[in-house]
């Protein structure tokens, strides 16, 4: 896991900047009554809550990282807190986004509890699902086979683990993740700084420096939306 106190500072510059955070607004926007009171669930720098306010929701933001709420509070009204413990009383808001966060879990079940739990009847949970299956590049073939059977983002997963709190699918959208084109260096370089769920061997590099085009970012990847609806 990265230090997300550390990479607060340059979070924004580093995955895509504004671009991204209104192709990421836009899509949950899409999917949301507007006006509506959102939480948004590991709101990192506020970006994207900022751009959703922008066009009339009111947001409210939680992040577990005191360095990435402390950024976010320049733009939105956000708390430091655990996704798994949410700081608001039970019923409480129209709208639960949840954005680039449950790929980094080892098990979502109690996140998504609690995303239900806050939410009113009528309410819609928005998740990204499947996000190391939104790149479409020669890189994805070489990291495949040290992928995690079933991530803890896995479409089935939280569709299951959905339903068993009442939220029964209700619409989906995609955005294109703007600056998140990796390049065979860049994801060279990536795996050496860490963080990822795996030690990457020799024979991965040897394969990543074999690829043409070692500074030549491929494509920007999709990401996926899935939305909930709390049953009244």
């Amino acid at each position: 896991m990265l230090d997300y106190d550390r990479e607060a500072a340059g979070y924004d510059a580093s995955r895509g900047g504004l671009p991204r955070a209104v192709a990421a607004a836009d899509a949950v926007r899409s999917l949301v009554a507007p006006g509506a009171v959102l939480l948004d669930v590991a709101c990192g720098t506020g970006l994207v809550g900022a751009e959703l306010a922008r066009h009339g929701l009111r947001v409210l933001g939680v992040d577990a990282s005191p360095g990435m709420a402390g950024v976010a509070r320049g733009r939105i009204p956000v708390a430091v807190g655990d996704a798994a413990r949410l700081p608001l009383p039970d019923a409480s808001v129209d709208a639960v986004s949840v954005i680039w966060l449950l790929h980094l879990l080892a098990d979502a079940r109690p996140v998504i509890a609690e995303c239900a739990r806050v939410l009113r009847p009528g309410g819609v949970f928005l998740t990204t699902v499947d996000k190391a299956r939104c790149f479409d590049d020669d890189l994805e073939p070489l990291l495949a086979p040290f992928r995690e059977p079933t991530a803890a983002d896995d479409v089935a997963l939280v569709t299951a683990e959905a339903a068993r709190h009442g939220l029964t699918p209700c619409g989906e959208a995609g955005f294109v993740g703007h600056g998140q084109a990796r390049s065979p260096a860049g994801l060279a370089a990536s795996l050496r700084k860490g963080g990822w769920r795996f030690t990457p061997p020799a024979s991965l590099y040897s394969a990543i420096a074999d690829l043409p085009g070692q500074d030549v970012p491929r494509s920007d990847p999709v990401y996926r939306i899935l939305a909930f609806a709390l049953r009244g």
